[in-house]
């Protein structure tokens, strides 16, 4: 079979592999599509933490179960299904709370372990989840990216009486805006970000206003309307958002941090207890899989205005390097194998 793999930072090879075994509880999945994420670009140049080489890239996949191991049910064999990338350990802290994705034993699938950037691809049985027939197959990848705006909105608990500002229109931004117009029905959806072309993409998905940060203040703009959003989304992960947000914030705002920025931030406590504003932050997702695939089937979002390219898999860097590069025509990417 060929796998994508990152033999070292820069160094990316297309390699012919033997098919994996599914181990015990486990199923192989024969991979038909599959979506580039910024983290795949991350463990490509060097940059992901976390990461271990030579490495299978891809965390976000769709294929039918072509095999089963020990202990798992044969007739699962044929089923479409999507990856939950988060696998933990099942008994530490974060787990017994029902948080997985900070387990103190964590393994993403894709970065800690081999991911599905491959003809075929093995994952826990427990993390293949059932596709139903209404969503397509080459929009069945787009599942794990709303996973993540489900998590952040999860702890940011949404109504529709809210003011919400976005930071950032990249893939991350519009899931979320998609979630909080489609599933919450937020009144108002507020995105700043520095490319035109990404804020008509946060239009198509739903935003009733936009501004380009880079040739107004989103503090100016908010104040001259009177606006004081209730809901904030750091999606663009730039470490001097957070005190702006805190600034710019209702008193009892919600903030939710989505970014793996390792620069300092420099907030005060003062401007963030004076108005008793929570603080959330997100990493992955814990077992939202099945709330977003409720959501596609139905209808309350709509993943295909976020792909703008499919490619074959054999052009995966060329497609790593449009994804990273071409910011104001290109949003997701999904590859075919």
């Amino acid at each position: 079979m060929n796998s994508v793999v990152i033999q070292e930072p820069g160094k990316l090879v297309i390699e012919q592999r033997a098919l994996p075994v599914p181990a015990a509880g486990e199923v192989r999945v024969r991979v038909s599509h599959a979506g580039i994420c910024g983290s795949d670009v991350h463990i490509y140049h060097g940059h992901n933490p976390f990461a271990k080489y030579p490495r299978v890239i891809g965390h976000e996949f769709f294929g039918h179960i072509d095999s089963v191991g020990e202990g798992v049910d044969a007739k699962r064999i044929g089923e479409r299904v999507v990856i939950d990338p988060v696998v933990s350990c099942g008994h530490c802290y974060p787990c017994s709370i029902g948080r997985p994705n900070v387990c103190a034993e964590l393994q993403v699938i894709g970065v800690h372990r081999d991911g599905g950037f491959s003809d075929y691809a093995c994952a826990p049985a427990k993390n293949a989840y059932v596709v139903p027939d209404v969503i397509p197959d080459k929009l069945a990848s787009m599942v794990e990216p709303f996973t993540i705006a489900a998590n952040i909105t999860a702890f940011l608990k949404p109504t529709p009486q809210d003011t919400a500002l976005i930071y950032g229109a990249g893939p991350m931004g519009l899931t979320v805006i998609q979630v909080l117009k489609g599933v919450y029905g937020v009144q108002k959806v507020i995105v700043a970000d520095r490319i035109d072309e990404r804020l008509q993409m946060a239009q198509v998905s739903g935003a009733d206003w936009t501004i380009n940060n880079s040739e107004r203040s989103v503090a100016d703009e908010l104040a001259a309307e009177g606006v004081r959003p209730t809901l904030i989304v750091d999606a663009a992960c730039h470490p001097a958002i957070l005190q702006e947000a805190i600034l710019l914030a209702s008193p009892a705002a919600r903030i939710g941090m989505m970014g793996f920025s390792g620069e300092p931030s420099l907030v005060t406590q003062q401007s963030i207890t004076s108005k008793e504003i929570s603080l959330f932050s997100s990493r992955l997702n814990s077992h939202r899989f099945p709330q977003v695939i409720e959501w596609m089937e139905q209808g309350k979002i709509a993943p295909e205005k976020l792909v703008t390219h499919w490619m074959p898999a054999s052009e995966v860097e060329a497609a790593l390097t449009l994804f990273e590069k071409d910011q104001r025509s290109c949003c997701k990417v999904l590859l075919t194998f």
